[in-house]
C-alpha cells in the first residue's frame, strides 16, 4: 500500500506516542532532554543561517542554556506532550497556546536581561515563558487573565522548581503597579496599543517587547526602549501572530 504524506504523519505521531508511553520516567526523561536540546540547536541555527533576522546572528548564551534547561513538555498539556519539542505552538485550553519556541527565545533575548533584573509579564499562559525568564534573572512578576490557566501556571512553575515567579490573576493591561518599576517587561499577547501603564511602569533604560496588532490584521513584534531620561524609542520587528490580549480595555 502506498502511503500519503498526511498517513505518514499520522503514523509517524502514533508511533511517537506509543513510543513515549512505554518508556520508563527516567527513559522519557533522557529523550525529551535529548529532543529539547535538538530543539534549541534547531533554533540557534535558523538564526544563524537567516538573512540577519532582527540584525542578529547569535542568541545569548544565557538564553539558550535557559531554552535547554526549562521542561517544555512540563508546561504542556498530557495530550500534546509528545509535540512538546517540536518548533511549533501548541493549545493550553481556555483559546490560549504556549509560544512556539523560536519566538520564546528571540523575545528573551530582545529584552538584554541582567541576573538582577525584576521582569513583568503579561499573560502567564502555560508558564513557559516565565519559566525562561525565572533561569536568567532575580524576580519574575507575571499577570494571567484567565483564572484557570494562572492557577495550573503557578502549581506547574512550582514543580518545576521555578520560586522566583510570582503569579497572579488579572487583567495585565494595567500591569503590577505594586511591583514597578520593571527593568524589562514581555508582552505575550497582541494588543492594538501599547499600555500606556506599561509604558510608566518600565525603568528609564528599560526594555519591552510587545506584539502590536488586531486579531485580524498583521501583527508586529515590537521592540520598545526607554532612554535614560524616559523618552519612548520603538522598533518594529518581525510580523508574528499572538491570540489577542484581552480585558476591560
Amino acid at each position: 500500500m502506498t502511503r500519503t504524506p498526511f498517513l505518514n504523519s499520522v503514523v509517524s505521531l502514533v508511533v511517537m506516542a506509543l513510543t513515549c508511553f512505554s518508556l520508563s520516567p527516567v527513559q522519557a526523561e533522557d529523550d525529551f532532554k535529548q529532543q529539547r536540546e535538538a530543539l534549541v540547536e534547531e533554533i540557534a541555527g535558523d538564526l544563524r543561517s537567516s538573512d540577519a533576522i532582527l540584525d542578529q546572528s547569535e542568541l545569548d548564551p544565557k538564553v539558550l542554556k535557559a531554552m535547554k534547561t526549562v521542561p517544555r513538555h512540563e508546561f504542556v498539556p498530557e495530550k500534546h506532550k509528545h509535540q512538546s519539542y517540536r518548533n511549533r505552538p501548541l493549545p493550553i485550553g481556555y483559546g490560549q497556546t504556549i509560544s512556539q519556541p523560536a519566538i520564546v527565545a528571540l523575545m528573551t533575548n530582545l529584552l538584554e536581561l541582567e541576573p538582577a533584573d525584576k521582569v513583568l509579564e503579561i499573560g502567564t499562559g502555560s508558564g513557559y515563558q516565565a519559566a525562561v525568564l525565572a533561569e536568567l534573572v532575580e524576580k519574575v512578576y507575571s499577570i494571567e487573565i484567565v483564572p484557570e490557566l494562572a492557577e495550573r501556571a503557578s502549581e506547574d512553575l512550582k514543580r518545576t522548581g521555578h520560586d522566583n515567579v510570582i503569579t497572579r490573576h488579572g487583567d495585565g493591561y494595567y500591569g503590577w503597579e505594586e511591583q514597578a518599576p520593571f527593568d524589562a517587561i514581555i508582552v505575550t499577547a497582541a494588543a492594538d496599543h501599547i499600555p500606556p501603564r506599561l509604558l510608566k511602569q518600565l525603568k528609564p533604560e528599560g526594555r519591552m517587547v510587545i506584539p502590536v496588532g488586531s486579531r485580524f490584521m498583521v501583527q508586529h513584534l515590537v521592540l520598545v526602549k526607554k532612554t535614560e531620561d524616559s523618552d519612548i524609542i520603538t522598533e518594529q520587528l518581525l510580523p508574528v501572530q499572538f491570540v489577542p490580549l484581552t480585558g476591560e480595555h
